[in-house]
């Protein structure tokens, strides 16, 4: 059976769980963008795509197999050659002695079927699974990056001798080992790309929910070909090799198409390159998704809500302070009102927003951008980054006539950020009539769901770690011992035990007790004791929330708040 318009409406808004008014806009994004209206459906996130797979099955009366909480071995993938896979969109995610279970994005597709029953001998139970589940299940069929770009290497060390001196680039396959690197990056959720020269070695790192792995080690005279070809795709000069040298450019992925920010540098052994993949999935997140608690929620909701005024998200580099105030944006962004940013570097494009990008070579900082945008007539100034003095001064006055400001700053904590700012020579009177929000954050790495396993550790051990008015919230064994959860490592995780990020956070509203310890100009642990009072919860309480309820470990936690 298709899943045909009449079929979506009828799941989704005769059963009203999706308004008429979200779904004829649904239908009219996908005339306009000719994109599927499902696709169109799950990018406005007007539902999850786990909850519309389930919705289907039901009606289609398909069993519902949800992929990525399935563990899936390549003996069984390997019943169904990849390209037959790709094209009728199956997966076969499960064998028995006498039976196999396939995952079906095509639910009419019964030929196929009945082709897998001939060639096996086995009974073949079809289950619905998303396309989106399908697309990214396929990538089980792959080698790892090692084996492939080894294969690489291996036909071009054949072509031209084992240590060849001047290899030209039309003897070796480069196009399809940046390809490779590439697509490995995308498939495994890699943020960055590292290719390091050494003195007889090139190194590709993949930075994976926010830790470098060192991945493949290559023979150093493929250098200079990757070098030349991500310069090439990037529209580089390649024949400058002695300075700094900044690009883009854009590849096809397995479901989308994927930006890549180049930064290309000179360091003692050769050219290192930095490569961003900017993904539309990255770019999907609202605020609700990010790991902040339902109260959290509220105190944001509220505070962004107001007609002018200061917000702030503190953390170090790498905290996720940029995609918490990209969400913030989504929020605001309404025809009614006129928002402008100046930002270094654009992270993504957001239709409906003025950014601008900074430009300090030539004279565009951000304090100039910012005094730009006043003169705009904003109602909403986003500004990428507070880094001196002029830029606070000019971010404050603007929340003081009339304006929302939204930007970032460098501290460790909420509470640090306020005798910071007082550093950078704001006037407490000027900060109190001000800043009405701080969200400080961090990023930690969520345990894999698909090989999760509860572990114990004494509670002597455990409250060593944690502190022991922190480890009394824990429950204890008759051993005297805490239940713990961690990732044992898996084919989906890379064997790491992790799958994926989530935020720490702790939020601090500006309220009048507040306000008067920024009077008198009080220390970070003075303005932590009274927000603790108030009912604001740590970073690290937050984070201990979240082992409690198996979402992150206690190593985690403690890498992200001691950093």
């Amino acid at each position: 059976m298709r899943i045909t318009e009449k079929i979506l409406k009828n799941i989704l808004v005769d059963s009203r769980l999706l308004s008429q008014k979200n779904f004829a806009l649904a239908k009219k994004i996908s005339r306009e963008k000719k994109e599927p209206l499902q696709e169109v459906i799950l990018d406005k996130r007007f539902i999850a795509d786990e909850e519309l797979g389930q919705l289907i099955a039901d009606y289609i009366k398909f069993p519902f197999v949800n992929l990525k909480k399935t563990k899936i071995n390549r003996e069984t993938l390997a019943i169904l050659p990849e390209s037959v896979a790709k094209r009728q969109k199956i997966i076969i995610f499960d064998e028995t002695k006498d039976k196999i279970k396939a995952a079906f994005n095509q639910p009419e597709n019964l030929e196929i079927k009945e082709f897998l029953e001939r060639k096996t001998g086995k009974k073949v139970t079809p289950y619905y699974a998303t396309k989106r589940d399908v697309a990214e299940s396929l990538k089980y069929y792959r080698k790892g990056l090692k084996e492939e770009l080894e294969e690489v290497v291996r036909k071009s060390l054949q072509e031209f001798g084992k240590a060849p001196k001047k290899p030209t680039e039309e003897h070796l396959p480069i196009i399809k080992a940046v390809d490779l690197i590439l697509s490995y990056g995308y498939d495994n959720r890699a943020s960055d790309i590292h290719v390091e020269p050494y003195a007889s070695s090139t190194v590709l790192r993949y930075r994976i929910d926010g830790v470098l792995h060192d991945v493949l080690t290559l023979p150093k005279f493929l250098h200079d070909f990757l070098i030349s070809r991500i310069k090439i795709l990037s529209e580089l000069r390649t024949d400058i090799h002695d300075t700094a040298q900044d690009g883009h450019f854009s590849f096809q992925a397995s479901v989308e198409k994927v930006d890549v920010r180049v930064s290309i540098v000179p360091v003692e052994k050769g050219e290192k390159a930095v490569l961003r993949l900017l993904s539309e999935r990255a770019r999907r997140f609202e605020l609700k998704d990010l790991g902040l608690e339902l109260n959290e929620l509220e105190i944001i909701d509220r505070n962004i809500k107001r007609p002018w005024g200061m917000a702030l998200i503190s953390g170090p580099t790498g905290s996720g302070k940029t995609t918490t105030l990209y969400s913030i944006l989504k929020i605001l962004n309404v025809r009614k009102v006129n928002i402008c940013t100046i930002e270094d570097p654009i992270e993504y494009d957001i239709e409906g927003i003025n950014q601008i990008q900074a430009n300090p070579k030539k004279g565009l900082t951000f304090s100039k951008g910012l005094r730009a945008i006043i003169r705009q007539d904003p109602d909403i100034i986003m500004v990428g980054e507070i880094r001196d003095t002029e830029t606070a001064a000019l971010a404050v006055n603007a929340s003081m006539t009339g304006h929302l400001v939204l930007s970032t700053f460098h501290a460790t904590d909420s509470f640090t950020t306020l005798p910071r700012l007082l550093d950078m020579d704001v006037e407490p009177f000027l900060l109190t009539t001000s800043l009405n929000l701080i969200i400080a954050q961090r990023l930690v790495r969520k345990i894999c769901p698909k090989c999760i396993e509860s572990y114990e550790i004494s509670f002597s051990k455990f409250s060593q770690l944690l502190g022991k008015d922190l480890a009394a919230r824990f429950s204890r064994t008759k051993k005297n011992k805490i239940r713990l959860f961690r990732g044992k490592g898996c084919l989906l995780c890379q064997q790491t035990g992790y799958f994926g990020r989530t935020g720490i956070f702790e939020v601090l509203e500006i309220k009048d007790p507040i306000k008067n310890l920024i009077m008198k100009r009080a220390n970070a642990s003075q303005i932590k004791s009274k927000a603790k009072k108030l009912g604001m919860r740590t970073m690290i309480e937050d984070g201990v929330n979240k082992i409690e309820r198996g979402m992150i470990t206690l190593e985690e936690v403690l890498r992200a708040t001691s950093e």
